[in-house]
């Protein structure tokens, strides 16, 4: 009650606040038994200046404290603030590191996959050069019997078969020089058929071998292309973001997997188009078939109707032959001038396909457009960094320079027209559609074929789309 006695006491005499009212008059009770309550007035104004004081200086601690709040709450602010922004830059680190490392994948799968073409093309040249020498070897030691066998007969001064036949004493002579006459044609018959036959193998062996040779070292350009512009992406990488490499190492694990899911998804496309094109070669074989018999028997039947026709006029020549010295000398001229036109046509023909040059796109820009116009520059050579389709080009020079001639401008390298355009399936894919096997484009015209720009060797020529291992398909228009 004393508490509450003093704190109205001081609140009325005073003014004081109640908080201080509180403080002074807890003060004033803890400390009764070493202060004597005032009797006077001077005391009185004494504890009140004393008062006073304290509660200044209780009031500036209280500001103190309020200050140090504050501070504390900006503090707390300006933490929270940093906090945010901390989180922001995470998140766009994180997003960062999220497109960096799809890009890397794709990279390093492209890389996988070079490298994975060059080792194939490796083997191919080995197990090809090792047929290549059977093959020659072979022709060789056969154009060295028939070498033999020529010698011999030129030494020993062998009849011909003409010769020895006409020798015979008689009939019985003559049959049996005739069998020996056709054992000995059969025998250099056959003998010249294997040394021909072993010499177009020694030729296609070594033609394939040479294709294999040329496209290997298009790969290798290709790859160290690649590697180049990927090195470059993961120094600006590791300059952008820190402990880089845990990024770098989980992205060639992803690509390792990517890859191998690459290579199983192409085995499976190309089985399945080598059936399908098995069964559009049924459909052909049947309807040539069928187009043969038929053309057969028209033939028959123009046979037959000219036969008629040629006993009709026979027979009419027959009872007027004045007029079949006219016919024949109409059908003598008739002859000539249908010689003559036919030359005159040729001629024209000629002219026009030597004066033709690299002709102009024809149509809008669609898919099956663009394709029948790069189709138009097959055997044209191929040059590395060229983007000419009459005097050169590499793979992506030829799908940027076919696309530039109807207007549409499209990255220069592989890997940036890899990431032009859209993606789409396989069995979405359509003519003009671009694919991507890592390090190479080719340009898709349907059907499972494409056109590009192969090697140094080839040039520009057609391709199973399935030839080597697809990374993506992308859609430009």
């Amino acid at each position: 009650m004393k508490l509450f006695r003093y704190i109205k006491y001081l609140n009325r005499a005073y003014g004081l606040k109640r908080v201080a009212c509180v403080i002074l008059a807890s003060t004033i009770l803890l400390n009764a038994g070493n202060v004597a309550f005032a009797t006077t007035s001077e005391e009185l104004k004494k504890q009140q200046k004393e008062l006073e004081k304290e509660q200044k200086d209780l009031e500036k601690k209280q500001d103190a404290i309020e200050s140090q709040k504050e501070q504390s709450q900006s503090g707390l602010n300006n933490a929270n603030a940093n906090i945010s922004d901390i989180k922001d830059e995470q998140a766009e680190i994180s997003s960062g590191l999220a497109a960096a490392n799809e890009e890397l994948v794709g990279l390093l799968a492209s890389i996988d996959l070079i490298e994975a073409d060059i080792e194939d093309t490796e083997e191919k040249i080995v197990q090809t050069q090792k047929e290549y020498d059977e093959a020659k070897l072979q022709e060789e030691t056969l154009y060295e019997a028939m070498k033999l066998r020529i010698k011999y007969m030129y030494e020993k001064g062998e009849l011909s078969y003409a010769e020895l036949l006409l020798q015979a004493q008689s009939f019985n002579d003559l049959l049996n020089k005739a069998g020996y006459a056709e054992s000995l044609y059969e025998y250099d018959r056959k003998k010249l058929n294997e040394y021909v036959t072993a010499k177009n193998a020694a030729e296609a062996y070594g033609e394939e071998l040479a294709e294999a040779k040329s496209e290997l070292e298009t790969s290798q350009y290709e790859l160290e292309e690649e590697q180049k512009y990927t090195e470059q992406v993961i120094a600006d990488y590791k300059k952008q973001y820190a402990n880089f490499d845990v990024q770098l190492a989980k992205a060639k694990q992803e690509a390792a997997v990517y890859t191998a899911q690459l290579q199983q998804q192409t085995a499976q496309i190309r089985d399945l188009q080598a059936k399908i094109d098995e069964k559009e070669k049924e459909v052909k074989d049947t309807a040539k078939a069928a187009e043969a018999a038929a053309s057969k028997e028209a033939e028959e039947l123009a046979k037959k109707k000219a036969e008629e026709e040629a006993a009709k006029k026979a027979e009419e020549a027959a009872n007027n032959p004045e007029e079949n010295t006219n016919n024949d000398d109409d059908n003598t001229d008739l002859a000539s001038a249908t010689e003559a036109s036919s030359q005159s046509s040729s001629e024209s023909s000629s002219t026009q396909t030597s004066s033709q040059s690299a002709p102009a796109p024809s149509g809008s820009a669609t898919g099956s457009n663009i394709a029948n116009y790069a189709c138009q520059f097959v055997g044209n050579p191929y040059v590395a960094g060229g983007t000419s389709l009459t005097n050169g080009a590499d793979c992506s020079g030829f799908v940027y320079a076919v696309y530039k001639a109807f207007g549409i401008t499209v990255p220069r390298s592989s890997y940036s027209q890899a990431q032009y355009g859209r993606e789409v399936s396989y069995d979405s894919a359509q003519a003009g559609d671009v694919i991507y096997y890592g390090g190479h484009v080719a340009i898709y015209l349907g059907g499972g074929r494409i056109v590009h720009a192969s090697t140094a060797r080839t040039g520009i020529k057609y391709e199973s789309a399935t030839y080597r291992t697809i990374l993506t398909i992308r859609r430009f228009i």
